[in-house]
């Protein structure tokens, strides 16, 4: 028996469903009779408060994963946060009125969840929410799941370390964003440095780079320094070295990770 209080949980609700395959513009629709999922043993029930939208999401709708997805009708959306309002037997993190956020499909690309987070309520494993941190607001907790996973994994696989320096192609974006704060404050790199437009230049200091190189005025390639690891978060130079060190983690989003670039 799953434990539920306090909420009352309607049989239907709205949702944003897509029937076909086609530009998320054409093709998704707001449904007002969708069924409420119902939850496993080591899920609960999240009432969803904010959701983010991803390149993916749009990259699904239009059937880049065609061959690896769920049957539709297709509710979209990985990231979530939202209130518990119902628990699985074997659920032991969470209770009923906990404050989580999360990423809920464990694998992006391999069959996801049928049921994304574009929903009044989505079910999601356990193991796969945390508890929302009471600094961050709904909206800015959804907001960080699936690329803070990426920035995150992407140093790992590059293997960074503390002492090393890295250049961060995309330093203003999403992940590339994350890739600046990570890299100076959780990993111990010795240097940061990042790509940007001209107008978003303070916006990398402020995250940690410590220099700011104006993609429109300069070119990364003429750097005279070296950088142990360059993490490319635009995918635009994907094809123009022979890394001795290549990695892409989706290629959803071109990322691709070159150790000793300039060696």
């Amino acid at each position: 028996m799953a434990s539920c209080s306090d909420f009352t949980i309607p049989s239907k609700i709205k949702a944003w469903v897509y029937a076909e395959l086609g530009n998320p513009s054409d093709v998704l629709k707001l449904a007002s009779d969708v069924r409420v999922p119902e939850i496993k043993e080591d899920q609960v029930l999240v009432k969803v408060v904010a959701a983010a939208l991803n390149i993916i999401d749009a990259k699904r709708a239009r059937g880049f994963l065609k061959d690896n997805d769920s049957p539709p009708p297709i509710v979209p959306g990985y990231d979530v946060a939202g209130v518990v309002v119902k628990v699985g037997d074997q659920v032991k993190k969470f209770k009923v009125g906990d404050e989580v956020y999360g990423d809920i499909n464990e694998i992006s690309l391999v069959f996801p969840k049928q049921h994304g987070t574009l929903a009044e309520y989505t079910a999601v494993e356990e193991r796969l929410l945390a508890l929302k941190p009471k600094n961050l607001s709904f909206a800015e907790a959804a907001s960080l799941p699936m690329v803070i996973e990426t920035a995150y994994e992407g140093l790992e696989r590059t293997r960074f370390s503390p002492g090393k320096s890295i250049l961060v192609l995309g330093g203003a974006g999403g992940i590339g964003s994350l890739v600046i704060q990570l890299a100076k404050q959780v990993f111990g790199a010795s240097r940061v440095a990042a790509t940007s437009s001209t107008r978003k230049l303070d916006l990398l200091k402020s995250l940690g780079a410590d220099l700011a190189i104006d993609y429109t005025k300069e070119n990364f390639e003429d750097l005279p320094e070296k950088f142990d690891v360059v993490y490319d978060a635009v995918g635009m130079w994907g094809s123009r070295y022979s890394p001795f060190f290549f990695f892409s983690i989706f290629q959803v989003w071109s990322l691709y990770f070159y150790e000793e670039l300039n060696d």
